[in-house]
């Protein structure tokens, strides 16, 4: 392994802490078609905050990472990690245009005994059925001839700062098995909790899928529960703590899934299941549930609202968060921005603060601007409130000192993170 040089397509949540790891072992370039967020890293930020100042400066003072946007400083590489989003459209059908486009960015450059690895969730059979056919032809090389491929699949999670991409195990598996080896190898070497090397490429885009969309079916489960509890006058967080004395229960909370996994990979197999002739109604179902849960808390919200005599139409409401989870910047498919947009039915009076979002991004991709949160020049001015995001600076916030009327106001708890006092609902 010590002539391994790799290069990274992609350096967004997953592409650059990976390559930042990379890179302390091996020689390592970026490449991303962004070439502002090119020039960020290169001056030691990275824009989504996963890797930090002092981390990147390292990388690149000490170890030589750069990133580029020119696909040609990544042609003398012989370790290729394609690491871009794989998004869904507005009918929540795959979108594979950036995987696509990595993959003819490749064939562009990929030699002769290269390896190719791809990191992008899929479903079982994308990276040799799409993926790789692409890179063959716009290189006119032969897969486990001329190149070869693997599938580790990333398991990064935004803001997470526990579970590092140095300190997860990571799947591993390789188009060969001489290559899976290798690719096992090269992925050991700077990993702190090794792999775990797959039977196939197949079994390794499965395994991926399959631990994201379980997560989406358990929490369309307790959403459905807070749903029916709530209904019922039942504290759902009542429940569940009762629930979990029980030895063998698993804990879960309800609340809005958003964010470029769990929201967004269970159709990647849902698609899939369908081309071979599966109706998959349990996952169907849990997105259909999880998909709605950003219109339940306005309903709710307005129902307290209605209930308690305060005018719906032009009322003024705080939304505290819009990222699609506490402390990360992440704005990605976030479901915040459903609970913004069903508010305008009745209101355009929303003021939405979020320290954490890039206003500019946030504006740019929602049409949705942020103000600055400040505490003391919010306070009384608002019908309702709705805690949406637990980021650490809304924890112990005087939150009903926001409210026009503290008492008759309406609070909305979405994470349950506020004393059971202080709010009239959550989930």
């Amino acid at each position: 392994m010590n002539n391994v040089k790799i290069g990274v397509v992609g350096l967004g949540y997953v592409g650059l802490p990976l390559a930042r790891l990379f890179s302390t072992k091996f020689p390592t370039i970026g490449y991303d078609t962004n070439e502002a967020k090119v020039a960020a890293i290169n001056e030691g930020h990275d824009p989504t905050m996963e890797v930090g100042d002092e981390l990147l400066s390292e990388a690149i003072d000490k170890f030589g990472f750069k990133a580029t946007s020119d696909i040609e400083d990544i042609r003398d590489c012989n370790f290729y990690v394609v690491a871009v989003p794989t998004p869904v459209d507005h009918s929540k059908r795959p979108d594979l245009k950036p995987l696509m486009s990595a993959s003819v960015a490749v064939g562009r450059v990929i030699g002769n005994g290269d390896i190719v690895v791809y990191e992008s969730t899929v479903y079982p059979g994308m990276t040799e059925e799409e993926c790789l056919p692409i890179v063959e032809k716009v290189s006119g090389l032969r897969l486990n001839e001329d190149f070869f491929a693997g599938y580790s699949p990333e398991r990064i999670n935004p803001g997470d700062k526990e579970h590092t991409v140095a300190t997860i195990r990571k799947i591993t598996s390789g188009s060969t098995p001489e290559t899976a080896d290798f690719v096992d190898r090269v992925y050991n070497s700077v990993l702190l909790n090794g792999t775990f090397k797959a039977a196939s490429i197949k079994v390794a885009e499965a395994a991926k899928i399959i631990e994201n969309t379980q997560r989406d079916v358990n929490i369309a489960f307790v959403n459905q529960l807070s749903i029916i509890f709530n209904a019922m006058g039942i504290d759902t967080h009542d429940v569940i703590e009762a629930a979990s004395s029980k030895w063998n229960f698993q804990a879960l909370t309800p609340g809005l899934v958003g964010g470029h996994c769990i929201s967004v990979d269970p159709y990647y197999l849902i698609e899939k299941a369908k081309k071979h002739g599966v109706q998959p109604r349990l996952f169907a179902s849990a997105r259909h549930v999880n998909e709605r849960m950003s219109k339940y808390v306005v309903d709710r919200t307005v129902k307290i609202m209605n209930l308690r005599h305060i005018p719906v139409k032009d009322c003024n409401v705080l939304l505290l968060g819009v990222t699609f989870k506490e402390n990360c910047p992440d704005t990605r498919n976030t479901k915040v921005v459903d609970i913004y947009n069903t508010l305008k039915i009745y209101t355009d009076n929303i003021t939405v603060c979020d320290s954490w979002a890039s206003p500019a991004q946030t504006e740019k991709e929602y049409g949705l601007r942020l103000t600055p949160f400040d505490a003391e020049a919010l306070k009384g001015k608002f019908d309702a409130v709705i805690l949406a995001v637990a980021h650490d600076e809304f924890r112990n916030l005087p939150i009903r000192d926001f409210l026009k009327n503290p008492e008759e106001g309406v609070v909305f708890d979405v994470k349950g993170i506020m004393p059971r006092a202080l709010v009239d609902a959550r989930l």
